[in-house]
């Protein structure tokens, strides 16, 4: 099989831009894709978004206590975190399907 002179055969390149546009339409699934998560035994409901937001946060009146708002702030980064972390593990999948499971630094 012939080489280019920078010695990458025709299937490879076909193969590394075939990858190249799988990733490039994985990443805006990604962008889409939403998680949600409780915290306090669902007094707190987070929604996060791909694109690392929080798109919304939602609180039973019950949870609110004046003489504890500090459990009620913590119950809201906790719910937060959770939902990013697990829209980021959906993208982190994502990604791995597209790229068959190769890890190719700076992608997620």
């Amino acid at each position: 099989m012939a080489k280019n002179p920078m010695g990458i055969n025709k299937n490879m390149m076909a193969q590394a831009l075939k990858m190249q546009a799988e990733l490039a339409k994985a990443q805006e699934e990604i962008k889409s894709m939403t998680a949600e998560a409780t915290a306090g035994g669902g007094m707190v409901k987070a929604v996060a978004q791909g694109d690392m937001t929080i798109l919304s946060v939602t609180i039973d009146p019950d949870a609110v206590d004046p003489e504890d708002v500090e459990m009620l702030q913590d119950m809201v980064v906790a719910a937060c975190n959770e939902a990013l972390r697990a829209v980021s593990a959906q993208g982190s999948a994502r990604i791995s399907a597209a790229t068959g499971g190769m890890n190719i630094p700076g992608l997620m």
